[in-house]
């Protein structure tokens, strides 16, 4: 029986036979989908229903014709009210599409992470990256530089120093034996995160007025997503995506033991310092745009490669397709079920991924050292 298989037989157990059955039968429509077409549907499929939730309810083929009327050279009767449009077009989208970046980023990144280090556990969050941006961009924000100096954002460019630094700190915590100790791994992660979580909040504290907009980093949310804001975050998240990308098949050797993979031609050291500086660029880029949000870069690659398997070359962009439809749902419902108030996005992932991370340490099927 595959890995996969095996593996997804582990989640069906994990759960009451109701429940485990219609997991069973999920799964084997998205196998019968094939892995590329299941993604694209459910992203599309989120995509579309996020577009007609909130306090204007908007029927999905009037959405439809808005989105196409609004594409350039081409003419629909959107046969919808000015305002509708509006909702659509320039509030709605942004923060769906915004939501959808952040997921397909924060995935993304966490598959890299899980590759390198060889590790299921690991994650921008857990490994204390998200934190480590999360006070970059704080120190950037009260800082005298302007925060769009010169075209670009000193946001990002501040958020992934802190994230570069906490995952060199931290893979250096764990080889301190000249091996890496996946246990420290987690611990470092852990202790970096809290340390650097104090020191954005004692900022957030001393900072007066300036300091005000560090909050919404501390929960993490959309509500002031927009189209600049999502340009300007483009080219980051496209450079850190394309450098993991040609590596891809280089991560699938690294799952042997670093020996090995030497053995076969891999330099092991050059591959995992790539990986882990592009890596972070999107975990710090994601962080810049909608603040800390944990566990999508744990959960989201752990449950694709349980369904479809662990090679890299398409574990990365699978999970980026789901990490986009998993944050863009989890956005919705977050905007949605107390309306008009608004939960903050990363307590709702952190209330669906702390379970879902306790199940993995307590399942014998996980290795963690």
């Amino acid at each position: 029986m595959s890995r996969e298989r095996v593996g997804a037989r582990a989640v069906e157990g994990a759960l009451d036979p109701i429940a485990g059955s219609a997991v069973a039968r999920a799964i084997e429509v998205l196998r019968g989908l094939g892995p590329a077409s299941a993604a694209l549907a459910l992203l599309g499929a989120v995509a579309l229903l996020a577009l007609t939730q909130g306090a204007a309810a908007i029927p999905p083929q009037t959405v439809l014709r808005v989105l196409l009327d609004a594409l350039p050279l081409v003419e629909v009767n959107a046969n919808a009210p000015a305002t509708w449009e509006r909702i659509v077009v320039d509030i709605r989208l942004p923060r769906v599409i915004a939501a959808g970046v952040v997921g397909a980023a924060l995935a993304y990144s966490g598959a890299s992470y899980q590759g390198v280090f060889r590790n299921p556990l690991a994650g921008p969050f857990l490994l204390g990256v998200a934190s480590g941006a999360a006070l970059g961009a704080a120190i950037a924000i009260i800082s005298p530089l302007r925060v769009d100096a010169y075209g670009f954002g000193w946001v990002p460019v501040f958020a992934f120093a802190g994230a570069l630094l906490t995952v060199l700190l931290v893979y250096l915590l764990a080889t301190g034996s000249g091996r890496l100790d996946n246990v420290t791994l987690i611990l470092a992660g852990v202790a970096l995160s809290a340390v650097f979580g104090a020191a954005t909040a004692f900022i957030l504290l001393t900072g007066g007025e300036e300091a005000r907009p560090i909050f919404s980093f501390l929960f993490g949310g959309f509500n002031t997503a927009s189209w600049q804001r999502i340009a300007w975050a483009a080219p980051y998240l496209a450079v850190g995506a394309a450098f993991v990308a040609v590596y891809a098949r280089t991560m699938n050797v690294l799952q042997l033991d670093e020996e090995q993979a030497a053995q076969l031609g891999v330099d092991v050291t050059r591959t995992k310092l790539i990986v882990l500086a592009a890596a972070s660029l999107m975990a710090a880029t994601a962080v810049a745009i909608a603040g800390v949000i944990g566990f999508v870069g744990l959960l989201v690659p752990h449950a694709v490669r349980l369904v479809f398997g662990g090679d890299h070359r398409r574990l990365l962009p699978l999970c980026a397709l789901f990490g986009a439809s998993f944050l863009i749902a989890v956005d919705t419902f977050a905007r949605t079920v107390l309306a008009p108030q608004e939960l903050p996005v990363g307590v709702m992932t952190a209330l669906i991924g702390g379970p879902f991370f306790l199940w993995l340490l307590r399942s014998r099927r996980v290795e963690v050292s």
